[in-house]
């Protein structure tokens, strides 16, 4: 049981880690977008509000027939689930840089791409940074619904011990993902 347990939360791992990585590609520039134009912002926070409100296993049976079963569809579905808050997030931070900070630096010669770089982002980043500890417990444990599309991880283990009736290995792998969504939600 050990072995199969420490093997599924590796993939587990894996599957989440991608799908947050290619999240923050894809929604960090979206979020920046909707926070330097106008135009794109509602479209853009529209977008991401509509994909908090779709259910994971939809999401998921909506991309089998276009990205077959196993990895591809898991993981395109689990970065879906992550762009609403990077996004948001990604926007909010980057809105609520004091006024009065980016006047200063204007005040001081610095150029656009200093004020972005050297005000900013650093009022930015601890908001960001929230977006992306609530992707990664929602990424962590809509996980498990990777197993329906053949994609394994600790899913698989739920799954087998529901169906077996072994209340240990569906306890012990339904404490692994808690444990690994809790442990994101950490501050440093």
């Amino acid at each position: 049981m050990w072995p199969t347990l420490f093997a599924d939360t590796l993939r587990h791992a894996l599957l989440a880690l991608g799908a947050l990585t290619l999240g923050c590609l894809v929604g960090g520039p979206f979020g920046l977008l909707a926070a330097s134009r106008g135009w794109a912002r509602s479209p853009i926070l529209a977008a991401a509000a509509l994909g908090r409100t779709l259910p994971s296993i939809a999401v998921l049976a909506l991309l089998v027939p276009l990205l077959g079963v196993g990895v591809p569809p898991a993981i395109a579905a689990l970065t879906l689930l992550a762009l609403p808050p990077i996004i948001i997030n990604v926007d909010l931070g980057i809105r609520s840089t004091p006024a009065a900070a980016l006047d200063v630096a204007r005040g001081l010669g610095m150029s656009p791409q200093q004020r972005f770089a050297r005000v900013v982002v650093p009022f930015a980043l601890p908001v960001a940074l929230a977006g992306v500890r609530t992707a990664s417990v929602e990424v962590i444990g809509s996980a498990t619904l990777a197993t329906f599309v053949g994609a394994g991880g600790l899913g698989d283990d739920i799954v087998r011990g529901l169906q077996t009736g072994d209340a240990q290995l569906l306890l012990i792998a339904s404490a692994i993902v808690a444990a690994m969504a809790l442990g994101t939600e950490i501050r440093r």
